[in-house]
């Protein structure tokens, strides 16, 4: 194990490497990284890190357009976008000029089928069951198995359908958690921001989920600190750096949102294809991808999966790379990866 004791956001640690050497700065470089950083989605923490020739400070826009975006995605607005569809009592909404709600939902079917359904925002209705979602959050006193295998059946994405502005919902009480996905998502729309100004150099994380641009003020990429999946683990250890170039990262992981109930760890990832929360050795997933939406919706995917699965899909998958850290037979940690994620991973 292996720590730095630097203030970090949950699930990242962003620094600079010593190690790798001082890069010369050039003069255009002569810069000071703007940081912004505030709460979003309730209180998880965001920051934007960027370098401005023009020293411009984007605090009130970056506030306002997350802002925006909840009203949109949150669980926990129940005037949302979001929420009044899960209170849809009718087949059909008209969503309107809800960009950002049905840019994630495009998105995650896409996921939901490259993933044979083990990406699923459809789960909503189980998340809530085992205590992780919206509601009440309480552990399950006692299982009830036909409760659960009723709610698999409802939660099925297939009878969600989207056509225009007007989503479809087949299936009364059918509800959509994007928690999975938009984080990364407004990692991605932050970064779309910047990059409008005419920021070329940047880093944007989100609760753990992060997408960077161009280099630091020290003129070297974005090092992004992995952390130690273990529930005695204080935010400031790491097992693993990745050098970030021009790429979006996240991960996800089991060892800090769960209970125990009658000697057994219940995680918030669900499996979706049996309902019950998933008993597996692999601690955390973290991904590369062009954008950070991708990663998110695959890193959570990969968790309900399982390794083995996750690493074959994970490396047959040319638009992604994947990092498993998990507890070999020794109860040590080990790690798989894709093969060219060697040439950005840093021990």
């Amino acid at each position: 194990m292996k720590k730095i004791n630097v203030p970090l956001a949950l699930g990242i640690l962003v620094f600079n490497l010593n190690a790798c050497g001082t890069a010369p700065v050039s003069p255009e470089r002569a810069l000071r990284e703007i940081e912004l950083s505030g709460l979003t989605m309730g209180k998880i923490q965001y920051k934007a890190l960027y370098i401005d020739t023009q020293n411009r400070n984007f605090q009130k826009e970056v506030d306002q357009l997350l802002a925006d975006f909840n009203r949109e995605m949150s669980t926990y607005i129940p005037e949302s976008t979001i929420s009044t569809f899960n209170k849809l009592e009718t087949e059909q909404l008209e969503l309107g000029e809800s960009q950002h709600f049905i840019r994630n939902i495009n998105l995650a079917k896409l996921i939901y089928t490259k993933t044979e359904g083990w990406f699923n925002p459809a789960v909503m209705p189980l998340v809530n069951y085992w205590g992780f979602g919206y509601t009440e959050r309480k552990p399950v006193e006692r299982v009830d198995s036909n409760r659960v295998d009723s709610l698999v059946k409802l939660a099925d994405f297939s009878q969600i359908s989207l056509e225009g502005s007007v989503i479809y919902k087949k299936q009364k009480g059918a509800q959509l958690d994007f928690s999975a996905i938009a984080k990364g998502d407004a990692v991605d729309e932050l970064s779309r921001f910047l990059e409008q100004k005419g920021i070329e150099n940047y880093m944007v994380e989100i609760g753990g989920e992060v997408r960077a641009r161009g280099k630091t003020d020290q003129n070297r990429w974005w090092y992004i600190g992995v952390n130690t999946p273990d529930t005695n683990a204080s935010t400031s250890d790491f097992e693993y750096v990745i050098e970030l170039k021009n790429r979006a990262m996240a991960t996800s992981g089991n060892y800090r949102n769960f209970y125990t109930l009658d000697d057994k760890r219940y995680g918030h990832t669900i499996n979706p294809k049996t309902g019950y929360p998933e008993p597996s050795d692999l601690l955390s997933a973290t991904v590369i991808a062009k954008d950070c939406a991708t990663a998110d919706a695959y890193a959570t995917a990969f968790m309900a999966m399982g390794r083995d699965k996750a690493y074959t899909i994970a490396k047959n998958n040319p638009d992604i790379e994947a990092l498993f850290i998990f507890l070999n037979d020794e109860n040590e940690f080990e790690k798989i990866y894709t093969d060219k994620l060697k040439d950005v991973l840093k021990e």
